[in-house]
């Protein structure tokens, strides 16, 4: 398979998206990080930019550009917001379900409002007790008549308090065919979110609680039928999740390698910019190239998704490598900084913040690990690039 290719749209989508990133979302950065509060505005004027619906055929009235696309507009949103990279990376995580699993209706329904920035979707599958073991869930979707009633909890679900359309993953039945997904609208009754609790970092992005209780779902959002809730989770999380939470702690990494260059030549140690001193200048040479090792495990495992190709380990490959790496550069960017780094009028602090929040989602780097070791023995199960990849072609 040949290497990735950045074709003239690919650096003209880069252009685009770090112009308005660097206008309208930088100077509201001060603002969230004071309020700790939900960016209802700014996400509504993120996804009004078409880029919600970058993986969306033509044909809804999306850009069609795929996967590689896709990794640059979140990439250069989290450069300046991870927050905000964040935000749009769940939507687009929302999207996977409609376009791998939906009906022709379902898509004709929402994919067109999606692509407008019409509709943030989501996708809810984690819960209090069980966590990330999907099989554990205790959610439940009850048949009634030409509905089904939902009970029970999602946490941790990206774009919670701004999300129009939620793909939740219930138990409808035993084992590991008894989970069935539904596309519930935020406005149903017995669908509730609840209050926002700010976290460690990633301020103005909300990632909460959402409530069932009696809620009543036409039959006609159930997705793929009964029985294919786990399919829809993993899917999602692997094709989706893990290039999207990739692509974020990609433009954190080139933050912290930005905002460190200015800082070296902004100070002086003995007469020249600290950037001059060579043990300084191994550190900033060591996150540079992780972050160059990052970007080119993160735009191959989308180019190979683009592709059509098989390529799950690379997509775990990518997710492990890009998000440890961001997180040692914050380290070692917070020893260069010393002191001065640990207060909020540099933004090293909230880097290293936002990029601790990408370790969990899509499974943590152990969790990427094991599967890697699976692939190492030859016994790994996952195959999900294989029986959903699209093709995407990008011209010049």
């Amino acid at each position: 398979m040949d290497a990735y290719v950045m074709t003239e749209r690919h650096e003209e989508l880069r252009a685009e998206v770090r112009s308005f990133a660097e206008e309208k979302i930088a100077p509201r950065v001060a603002d969230m990080e004071a309020s700790r509060a939900v960016e209802f505005e700014l996400a509504r004027l993120i996804a009004r930019q078409g880029w919600i619906g970058v993986t969306v055929d033509a044909e809804f009235g999306g850009m069609g550009l795929g996967h590689l696309a896709k990794t640059i507009v979140i990439e250069e949103l989290s450069r300046v917001s991870g927050a905000m990279g964040a935000m749009a990376q769940a939507s687009q995580l929302g999207v996977a379900k409609i376009i791998h699993f939906g009906d022709a209706v379902q898509q004709r329904a929402w994919l067109p409002r999606i692509a407008a920035g019409d509709c943030l979707p989501t996708i809810a599958v984690t819960e209090p007790e069980s966590g990330g073991h999907v099989l554990g869930m205790e959610s439940t979707a009850r048949r009634d008549g030409d509905d089904y009633i939902l009970n029970g909890r999602k946490v941790y679900v990206g774009n919670s308090h701004v999300g129009d359309l939620h793909g939740v993953v219930v138990r409808t039945g035993e084992g590991s065919r008894g989970l069935s997904a539904f596309l519930v609208e935020s406005d149903r009754p017995g669908f509730s979110v609840a209050p926002h609790t700010p976290a460690m970092g990633l301020h103005g992005f909300s990632f909460g609680e959402l409530r069932f209780d009696n809620c009543r779902v036409p039959a006609a959002n159930l997705l793929a039928g009964e029985g294919r809730g786990l399919d829809v989770a993993y899917s999602s999380s692997i094709l989706y999740g893990r290039p999207n939470l990739t692509a974020v702690s990609l433009g954190i990494h080139q933050a912290i390698v930005e905002e460190t260059v200015r800082f070296l030549n902004e100070r002086e140690r003995y007469g020249k910019p600290l950037s001059a001193q060579p043990n300084v200048r191994q550190k900033l040479g060591a996150m540079q190239s992780g972050l160059m090792t990052a970007r080119l495990l993160a735009y191959n495992a989308a180019h190979l998704l683009d592709s059509g190709a098989s390529c799950d380990a690379e997509l775990m490959n990518a997710k492990y490598v890009g998000v440890e790496s961001a997180i040692t550069a914050g380290r070692t960017a917070m020893e260069i900084h010393a002191a001065a780094g640990l207060f909020p009028d540099r933004p090293i602090e909230r880097f290293v913040r936002d990029a601790m929040h990408i370790y969990s989602p899509a499974g943590t780097s152990d969790i990427q690990v094991l599967r890697l070791a699976e692939v190492a023995l030859g016994v790994s199960r996952s195959r999900w690039s294989e029986q959903l990849a699209r093709p995407v072609g990008v011209g010049a």
